[in-house]
């Protein structure tokens, strides 16, 4: 049943939250769940059950093993990715880093990068506007690399220069901002807006 209580979350479905919509398309049992997780097996059986009512999460049998993967025709599974993706990782380090990074307009994370069915494709992990201390965003950006063991693709644009492509209808820039996205800095809707020309 999808209702708002499905929200009210513990510690321990947090944590396994966390797990599930990092890498949304990985299956696990129970065991893998506790080393990944460091809970305790019962806390963890226990929230696998509420997730498995709720809808979130859907369990397979494999040989002597059940085993646990997202429901990604779950009512609320955008939403849920979106908030693990704000609130974990590397979308949580950009926020409370942002006064290091400069004057941030936007970021945000495509898609592709965060792991939502988009038919629209882009080379273009994370698109950053505004003006930016890049040393600090390498940093960060290098430090998730490291983590994840690929490559991540970024596009730095300054204000002016992304509104400027914006009003043109640059194909670079149209493709990127006509996918999925997870809002990470910004507004959503001013991102996509065309400005009047003239104005700010």
């Amino acid at each position: 049943m999808d209702s708002l209580q499905d929200f009210m979350i513990s510690r321990v479905r947090v944590q396994i939250m966390e797990l599930f919509f990092n890498k949304p398309s990985e299956m696990y049992f129970v065991r893998e769940i506790t080393r990944h997780t460091h809970e305790e097996i019962n806390a963890v059986r226990r929230e696998l059950d509420r997730m498995l009512a709720a809808g979130i999460l859907k369990s397979e049998e494999r040989g002597n093993r059940l085993y646990y993967y997202l429901n990604k025709n779950y009512t609320f599974y955008p939403e849920l990715l979106r908030m693990v993706k704000k609130s974990t990782g590397l979308g949580l380090k950009l926020i409370k880093q942002r006064k290091k990074l400069g004057s941030v307009k936007f970021i945000m994370f495509s898609g592709k990068f965060v792991s939502i069915d988009d038919s629209k494709r882009t080379d273009v992990d994370i698109l950053v506007v505004g003006d930016i201390v890049l040393a600090e965003l390498e940093a960060l950006m290098n430090e998730e690399e490291t983590k994840i063991g690929r490559e991540i693709n970024y596009t730095v644009l300054p204000e002016d220069e992304f509104e400027f492509r914006k009003q043109r209808r640059d194909p670079f820039l149209m493709e990127v901002l006509y996918g999925t996205r997870v809002m990470v800095i910004g507004n959503e809707e001013d991102l996509v807006e065309r400005k009047p020309v003239g104005l700010n």
